[in-house]
Parts: structure tokens; sequence; C-alpha cells
């Protein structure tokens, strides 16, 4: 039940809506051809950007912090699932599948986005500190660059090393292995979702971000 949910939240398809609602159009048909909220700032504009962000945030966040604690609660669950904290493992889980329903959406054709801004939401209702520092990373890479794609992916790399140092050198030991572990699972993937992004890169057609209002 946990998972479905999280799932069906997750699957919300934000920049579709978008795209129909302001414009009449599939967004998936233009521009970079992605369902995220790069392709919808491009696109729409930055109003309908901020929104389908904080959207797709959001989608994470609820998921992680409010799904799973709700499935502890209703459970009868021990404290710890083998080595792994339950509460932790449960929101992780439900983090997660929101994450994959973003990517591939029952309400939009299975056709979503890469995941990136679901995963940093599910990551920040887990554990705000190594976040927070991996979008830092983002944000000085895109200020650099103005690739969102290079961005996002630095803040990928960058997030489990940061996870690690904080538990093993600054005393964050609250931070679960099972955080650990299937966060950098997932950061691996939304690098894969990246592949053609990493091809453009390599061949220097990749577009920059254009931060200019209209």
């Amino acid at each position: 039940m946990m998972l479905a949910l999280s799932y069906l939240l997750g699957s919300v398809p934000s920049a579709v809506w978008a795209g129909r609602v302001t414009r009449g159009i599939d967004i998936r048909e233009h521009g970079s051809g992605n369902a995220g909220a790069t392709n919808t700032f491009r696109i729409l504009g930055w109003k309908s950007g901020v929104v389908v962000s904080l959207l797709d945030l959001g989608k994470g966040y609820v998921a992680a912090a409010y799904i799973g604690g709700l499935a502890l609660k209703w459970s009868d669950l021990p404290t710890y699932t083998g080595s792994w904290e339950t509460a932790s493992l449960l929101g992780v889980s439900a983090g997660v599948a929101a994450v994959v329903g973003h990517m591939y959406p029952v309400w939009a054709g299975f056709r979503g986005g890469k995941g990136a801004l679901t995963t940093a939401g599910m990551l920040y209702g887990l554990e705000p500190v190594s976040i927070s520092l991996a979008m830092v990373v983002f944000f000085g890479v895109l200020a650099t660059s103005r690739y969102v794609s290079l961005a996002s992916m630095s803040a990928a790399v960058s997030y489990p090393v940061f996870l690690l140092m904080l538990r093993q050198y600054f005393g964050f030991e609250d931070i679960d292995g099972s955080l650990l572990v299937v966060s950098s699972v997932l950061m691996g993937f939304i690098i894969l979702k990246h592949r053609e992004n990493i091809r453009r890169l390599r061949e220097g057609t990749e577009r920059r971000a254009d931060f200019s209002s209209r």
C-alpha cells in the first residue's frame, strides 16, 4: 500500500499537465522532449517552471517524510530490520517509489522526467544536511557552466560522498545505512537517465540554460 501510494503520487505528471493547461501542448513533443522542470522553464517560461519544480520536489518529500512515516505508524514492525533502522528504510522505500513514478508515470503513458528534483525532495525529507550540500554543488556548477544536466549529475555524484563524510567524520550517526545504499543506487539511475545529455556534452551540442525571464 505504501509503495503503491507513493508511486501514484510520483506519477503526477506536473510538467505534462502544465503544458496542457497553459499552452494546450504536450511538453514532451517540444524542446528536449523531457517531462521535467528544465524543459518546462525552456518551453513554458519561468512561472510554470517554478510551479513544476516545487511540485516535483514536493512529491519526493511527501512520500519520504509522510507516507513512509504513516506506514511505520500503522504497522507493528520492529525498530530495526536487520541492521537498518525501520523508519529510515520505509522512508527511503516510499521516496524511491515516488521517484520511479516520476520517471515512469502511469498517468502519462510511462514517459516522465529524469527524477533529479523528486530525488532531491525525497532526500530533504530524510536527511536535509547532505542534500543541501549537494544542492550547493548543483547551483555552483550551474552558475559556472549553465548546463542543468551537468549540474544535476555533479550533485548526484557528490551526494553519497557528503552523506558518507557526515556519517563517518562529523558525527551524524543517525544517518542509516539504508539511505546511503539505496540513494547511491538511485543516483546511478539519475545519471543513466542523463545518458543523452552526456552524449551531447561530449559533442558540444548540449543547450545551456537561459536565465532571462519571459
